[in-house]
């Protein structure tokens, strides 16, 4: 339940005088749910978005003794006038908190103004709190329940205008591809996570106009009200569905060219731009990652005969990312990602907590390239996006059957490799019109199978399959063989050891995504697939 705090301003004097703050009413607050509050004070400034020129932060003790500071953002109001900002706080701790309010004018630290206490009461059940790194296997939420992401990338809405040689009628289809039926339809069908961008017409918060998406309109405010807005919207959404968002924030409404990695004054907006995003949506659990960039490399070579140095935006996310920790007070994950080269250096940043990488037309690569990254850097590793095909200009019509195939084992081969999130498929218009979206209730079930069996533990065992793919792993007393028949002939037997003692054997029913008893040989045809649990 959202709960208030409102804090009365003294009226600006004539004199441009310090800001104070007087009076402040908090309510009930539950643990991991938002807590707003709302502060009117007099200030002066030339632009309340940038926080060299005014800041205002919201500085808590928790029940434990830890310090939070949580970024606050301005709402309205003029310079030398009573102005109203607001601060969105998600508490992760029950018991009581007491708070203060920090606040500076170019630079010089007012001192704080008098704050308060207030209580938070035990979660609702079913609320889980912010994901962390846990392992290379899950993630974990804050009361310490598991988590593997199921889901794919729905990375925009439908545009007004799009450049798809076969399918621009589909994306341009208002009424079904738009994040109000989506995400509900993902989650209906077994989908946790999701990958979107913030871009020129997909939540472009800091652009004024030229949006290709009549969801947006044009303004001159710093911040586009109508894209903060369509942001408030899908993130509650997601909270509703239990939806964990990957949100890739890309360099904003400016050209990611060298100076934007090296210039101070392009670094300078660039923090402002992250202060607003945490300020405004850090409080939300939908949040499952931060994510820098899509495919930097490809940033990195946009202008081929004058790539920008490797050093240099390795170096820009190291700093981004060390500035991003200390601003988010919750622990959100942060990554970026590449799309096939990597940058020296940039899998070793010690805050970019998950590496990640987009892999098409190589499916059958997506477990040992997960193995190798691991054990190559030590941390988690996402592959972000994959597809039998990357490329726009082909019909895709013509290979539908490889296509839905690919789509189907990219996940499986997610699923049982060591990752936090099975692989994301791209295309996300065209599966769902060749009715894909329901195979998520496959991989869901099997997914919380394994995470109930184990307890979030996961131990690799080995398969062999004459003549095609098989991978097994055992959570807990149970063992899950995955089998994807790449070869010409049918399978009619898996090797796969498994504990002694008298076991029981039950067959996937993929167009039921329910277990059924096996009762008859194996014989898996070319091309097609199983999944099996030893019990």
């Amino acid at each position: 339940m959202k709960r208030t705090l409102l804090i009365f301003g003294l009226l600006c004097m004539v004199l441009p005088l310090p800001a104070q703050i007087l009076g402040q009413e908090v309510g009930k607050a539950r643990q991991w749910e938002r807590v707003d509050f709302t502060i009117r004070l007099c200030g002066q400034w030339e632009n309340p978005y940038l926080q060299e020129d005014v800041s205002l932060d919201l500085v808590l003790t928790a029940p434990s003794g830890k310090t939070l500071s949580v970024p606050c953002f301005f709402v309205e109001g003029a310079a030398g006038a009573e102005s109203t900002w607001a601060a969105r706080f998600l508490p992760q701790e029950k018991g009581l908190y007491s708070y203060r309010f920090a606040y500076s004018e170019r630079g010089v630290r007012i001192p704080d103004a008098a704050g308060g206490a207030f209580r938070v009461r035990a979660p609702r059940r079913g609320s889980h709190g912010i994901l962390h790194p846990d392992g290379n296997w899950t993630f974990r939420a804050d009361d310490g329940t598991p988590f593997r992401g199921i889901g794919e990338n729905i990375c925009w809405e439908s545009r007004e205008n799009d450049d798809s040689r076969f399918f621009k009628a589909l994306h341009e289809r208002h009424d079904r591809y738009n994040y109000d039926v989506m995400l509900p339809l993902l989650a209906a069908n077994g989908g946790n996570f999701c990958r979107m961008w913030m871009c020129s017409w997909n939540f472009p918060i800091d652009r004024p106009a030229g949006f290709n998406n009549a969801r947006y309109t044009a303004s001159d405010e710093y911040f586009n009200p109508s894209a903060v807005g369509r942001l408030d919207h899908v993130l509650s959404l997601a909270e509703s569905l239990g939806i964990r968002i990957m949100l890739c924030m890309g360099p904003g409404d400016v050209t990611a060219d060298r100076d934007f990695f090296v210039s101070d004054p392009a670094k300078t907006r660039y923090r402002n731009y992250l202060r607003y995003i945490v300020a405004r949506w850090g409080y939300s659990p939908s949040i499952g990652a931060w994510e820098f960039f899509n495919e930097i490399d490809n940033v990195q070579f946009a202008d081929p005969a004058n790539p920008i140095p490797a050093e240099d935006i390795v170096a820009w996310h190291g700093e981004m990312a060390s500035y991003l920790k200390s601003l988010d007070p919750y622990g959100h994950i942060v990554t970026t990602s590449i799309s096939h080269r990597d940058l020296e250096g940039l899998n070793d940043l010690p805050d970019i907590d998950v590496n990640q990488k987009h892999i098409y037309c190589a499916t059958a690569a997506i477990p040992g390239t997960i193995a190798d990254y691991e054990s190559r850097y030590g941390k988690p590793y996402v592959i972000g996006e994959f597809g039998y095909e990357w490329d726009w200009s082909k019909n895709f019509d013509t290979f539908a059957k490889e296509m839905e195939a690919d789509f189907r084992r990219g996940l499986w081969y997610g699923l049982f490799s060591p990752t936090p999130v099975t692989p994301m498929s791209w295309w996300w218009e065209w599966f769902d019109n060749r009715g894909m979206t329901g195979y998520f209730r496959n991989v869901r079930k099997v997914s919380d199978r394994m995470l109930a069996a184990g307890k979030g533990g996961f131990v690799p065992v080995e398969a062999s399959v004459a003549g095609a793919d098989a991978f097994a792993v055992r959570c807990g007393d149970r063992t899950w063989v995955y089998v994807y028949n790449s070869g010409d002939t049918p399978v009619t037997s898996i090797g796969v050891e498994v504990p002694p003692g008298r076991r029981k054997i039950l067959a996937l029913d993929f167009s039921k995504a329910a277990f059924r008893r096996l009762r008859k040989p194996v014989d898996i045809p070319p091309g097609g697939e199983a999944l099996y649990e030893i019990k």
